[in-house]
């Protein structure tokens, strides 16, 4: 039976409503900025994707201390934007009936660092501080808290692939019939820890990230949230399909030539019962590093050729690590919605300098459209460790 993406809540550095990110998305207008308090070793301020430092999040005040941090309030943001569709599925099924899917990669390891430089500096840790905050089962325990759900809740943690095996995983759940309805999703919030660790990989772009490109040179990290509210009652997207694979290459790179990739959405592709040529619009992973842009890239002209158009949305909000398959994905569902009567596709930010070593790709070019909504859409999320998800995401006409 069908799954279906019923209702979206979304923050991200494009915004905060539905009608904020998708304007923005569509003229090309990148919510990634530089950053003067974090610099790369030679002093350049880093651009990073943070969401607007005058967003609204929720209080907070009903959550246990340990549950606490900008990063599960930024889950409650997004989740206050589909409360009304979620307290109705809890009241029709039951709370046991409706589990909580999230993916991080962050949880509270800000409240942490902060808390450990005061420790530094004054000999004892402040007093808003637990360390049950670092916990990445805490995102999960939050929207399952402020819910009063009672069902399965919790998180998976694999880098860059968390949120979109988070919304596979909720998928099963709903199939296995454990579940009637799940919130599934992500969140994840900047830090110093991600921040860093990137930039000693060598990773990090001080400019805005340049996918595909000759010149591109790595990530800005992002943040945000996304979440959905899944089951069986009809909508207008529905999950059709996903395909999870592990490269088992190495413990950062993944195979050059694609071949967990390409196995994650040949899964994704039978299990929606489609044909690479069905496919409207292809979310890539989209770096910007070299191995990755390289290797997808690869496995996409060998799976659909150079005639399925696509981009990468990174440039528009930065890698949100955990976060960034629900983002995307959310970015995909809201260019499927009837209000996008001109199909207007996610553009592709970059300079335009295609990489000469790799497959000549249709990138998308801000202001185009399919004349309609996209029918059928496959979002890819490549994580550390080989760990691969794609999710492709179908429109349902009534």
């Amino acid at each position: 039976m069908t799954i279906y993406l019923n209702a979206l809540g979304m923050i991200c550095p494009l915004g905060s409503t539905h009608e904020s990110i998708r304007a923005r998305l569509f003229a090309g207008d990148s919510g990634v900025r530089p950053d003067p308090q974090r610099t790369n070793a030679a002093g350049q301020a880093l651009c990073l994707g943070a969401v607007a430092a005058d967003a609204r999040l929720p209080e907070g005040g009903h959550l246990p201390l340990r549950e606490r941090s900008r990063n599960n309030l930024l889950a409650l943001a997004a989740l206050e934007q589909i409360r009304t569709q979620a307290d109705a599925a809890i009241a029709r099924f039951g709370a046991h009936r409706i589990g909580v899917v999230l993916g991080t990669s962050t949880s509270g390891i800000a409240e942490g660092e902060q808390a450990f430089r005061r420790q530094v500096t004054e000999g004892a840790f402040p007093p808003g501080f637990h360390y049950g905050q670092q916990e990445l089962g805490s995102p999960a325990a939050a929207v399952a808290a402020t819910l009063g759900t009672t069902g399965p809740a919790y998180v998976h943690s694999s880098a860059c692939s968390s949120s979109g095996k988070a919304m596979a995983s909720a998928a099963r759940l709903i199939n296995m019939g454990l579940c009637d309805a799940v919130i599934c999703g992500g969140a994840d919030s900047l830090c110093d820890f991600t921040v860093a660790g990137f930039s000693a990989l060598e990773s990090v772009s001080a400019q805005r990230c340049n996918p595909l490109s000759a010149n591109r040179n790595g990530i800005n990290i992002g943040e945000g949230a996304a979440l959905f509210l899944m089951s069986r009652e009809p909508s207008r997207v529905a999950l059709s399909g996903w395909g999870e694979s592990s490269d088992a290459h190495h413990i950062s790179a993944p195979d050059p030539e694609g071949r967990g990739a390409s196995l994650a959405i040949g899964q994704a592709l039978q299990r929606a019962a489609l044909e690479p040529g069905q496919i409207d619009y292809i979310n890539l992973h989209g770096t910007a590093t070299q191995q990755n842009d390289a290797m997808e890239a690869r496995a996409i002209d060998a799976l659909f050729g150079a005639g399925v158009a696509l981009s990468s949305t990174k440039p528009f909000t930065g890698h949100a690590l955990g976060a960034a398959s629900a983002i995307e994905a959310g970015l995909c569902w809201l260019a499927m919605q009837d209000d996008n009567g001109d199909g207007l596709l996610p553009p592709h930010l970059w300079d335009g300098a295609a990489d000469p070593l790799l497959p000549a790709l249709d990138t998308v070019a801000v202001g185009r459209g399919l004349g309609r909504p996209p029918r059928h859409v496959l979002s890819n999320s490549f994580a550390f460790g080989g760990s691969n998800v794609a999710l492709v995401f179908s429109r349902v006409e009534d």
